[in-house]
């Protein structure tokens, strides 16, 4: 944070009181630097580290000129005057949380588009007339292709998180949408780094650009402190981890896995530990319903993957563990960066078990970090003081389970069919020896109109017969069981047909 301020900076009026109802009156270092010129009009390459401010950095100079000079003329269906590219869901959320309250000071509108949710709002929000939209690749390219977006009209572009957008091989994709917009239009590009092909889209499409690159592309947040634990085997680590969890204020826990991310949310959970999980595994809304449990405090541990290293920007993250150390110095970083940001204080752990110690300490070189690990259990000073106040135990909800009948039996539709059927094959003193009878008489009958009641029996009406399932013990002994027992007119089961005796003689194998 510096002592500047955004009127200083040239930001109109009414977006200065917009931040200042937000209590945001002064500039970060990366705001400082682009704000004069964004505002311009000029394309710029911002190059900071997460949590350092560019969001605003570049929602700003985006809703400033868009709703001064520049956007002419009535709103027009499915042509937007703003695009912001972002890579995942919840960054482009994120960003629209940011960029929304400052389009309304211009009278501005904006809406989200990506995948994993029916498209069918976002279309309509294009019918409509939209200014500014943040978008995802792919689902951005699916709706121009299907004619419902236009980007011929777009004067502001932004790409923002491009080298994770190289990460997770959209650059393609940004190059098509990119390649639809006007060329004479601004576009601002921010990135991490320029590695992975993001330099070939800067050389592309940025025109005459001005670099501004506030910290290395690698530095960490000098607010926040690292450690890093090493326990003696897997026993001691979960003990360690539902310790650390176990604090007052919100924390991340970050795994490699969906599958062990959702369980350890569970079993915090069980634990009194309320948690929620993050991953690619969840749907929209059930991501939309667990970050909001996270940002509301009624879960004050959120254990994600590291679809939930970029873009989940929740205030107030005081920890960050990684329970599962990050395969490379980038992911480190950007996990770490879910804390200490907007200059808050944060820490952030590493948990490290016997084998893993080499791998990280390369890691953690990479990231320009130096910490020497500390051996601890859950009762080790260095982990209470991490964890501070311990939060009061929560009783977790009662799991709901399947609802089962006297004696534990399932009350399915399937299982009760299938006890029926055995009910009414054992039932009553025999329906099975009239089937042992060889159907002769009453006995063959009773076990037809039983098979027919409990739904085992199909009719086959091109054939004019009907067919039963095959009865227990050998069917040709049946069979002639059933012949020996007389041919006047009487009921003859074959195998497992049963017909008039009058007709053929032709059985159902």
């Amino acid at each position: 944070m510096t002592d500047v301020t955004f009127g200083t900076l040239g930001v109109p009026q009414p977006l200065v009181a917009a931040l200042a109802a937000e209590g945001k009156t002064t500039a970060f270092p990366i705001q400082v630097d682009t704000l004069p010129d964004t505002l311009a009009g000029r394309d710029v390459l911002g190059r900071g580290k997460t949590g350092s401010g560019k969001t605003l950095a570049f929602s700003i100079p985006m809703v400033a000129r868009l709703g001064g000079a520049l956007a002419g003329g009535s709103r027009r269906k499915g042509r937007p005057l703003g695009l912001v590219l972002a890579p995942t869901r919840e960054l482009a959320t994120q960003i629209d949380a940011v960029l929304a309250p400052l389009a309304k000071a211009y009278g501005l509108t904006t809406t989200t588009i990506f995948g994993g949710v029916n498209q069918n709002r976002q279309v309509q929000a294009l019918n409509a007339g939209v200014d500014i939209i943040v978008a995802c690749p792919g689902r951005l390219e699916d709706l121009m292709k299907q004619g419902y977006a236009h980007l011929d009209a777009i004067e502001i572009t932004v790409i923002d998180e491009a080298d994770h957008m190289a990460d997770l091989g959209f650059l393609p994709v940004v190059t098509r949408i990119l390649n639809a917009t006007p060329s004479g239009g601004q576009r601002l590009l921010f990135s991490a780094t320029l590695d992975n092909g993001v330099d070939k889209l800067v050389n592309r499409f940025l025109q005459n650009e001005v670099l501004h690159s506030v910290d290395e592309a690698h530095s960490p947040v000098a607010a926040m402190t690292h450690h890093v634990f090493t326990m003696t085997d897997a026993d001691a680590k979960k003990d360690v981890v539902k310790t650390l969890a176990s604090g007052t204020g919100r924390r991340i826990l970050f795994m490699r896995t969906k599958h062990h991310a959702k369980k350890l949310a569970k079993q915090l959970t069980s634990q009194g530990i309320p948690a929620v999980d993050l991953h690619g595994n969840l749907s929209q809304p059930q991501r939309d319903r667990n970050l909001a449990a996270f940002s509301a405090g009624t879960a004050k541990v959120l254990v994600a993957t590291d679809v939930a290293a970029r873009g989940v920007h929740v205030d107030d993250v005081e920890l960050v563990i990684h329970v599962d150390p990050p395969m490379e110095h980038k992911a480190y970083l950007h996990r770490s960066g879910r804390t200490a940001r907007a200059g808050a204080e944060g820490a952030v752990v590493t948990l490290v078990l016997p084998g893993q110690e080499k791998d990280v300490a390369q890691l953690l070189r990479k990231a320009a970090i130096s910490v020497a690990p500390v051996k601890v259990t859950a009762d080790s000073a260095a982990v209470a003081e991490l964890v501070g106040e311990v939060a009061p135990y929560v009783k977790p909800e009662p799991v709901q389970q399947p609802v089962r009948g006297g004696g534990g039996k399932s009350q399915g539709a399937n299982a009760q069919r299938k006890r029926a059927a055995r009910e009414q094959g054992t039932g009553g003193g025999g329906q099975r020896s009239g089937r042992s009878q060889g159907g002769r008489g009453q006995g063959g009958r009773a076990q037809s109109t039983d098979r027919v009641q409990t739904g085992h029996q199909r009719s086959d009406q091109s054939a004019g017969h009907t067919r039963s399932a095959q009865p227990q013990g050998n069917p040709r002994t049946t069979g002639r069981r059933a012949s020996s027992a007389g041919n006047g007119g009487g009921k003859l089961m074959v195998g497992s047909v049963v017909r008039q005796n009058g007709g053929s003689r032709r059985g159902g194998r």
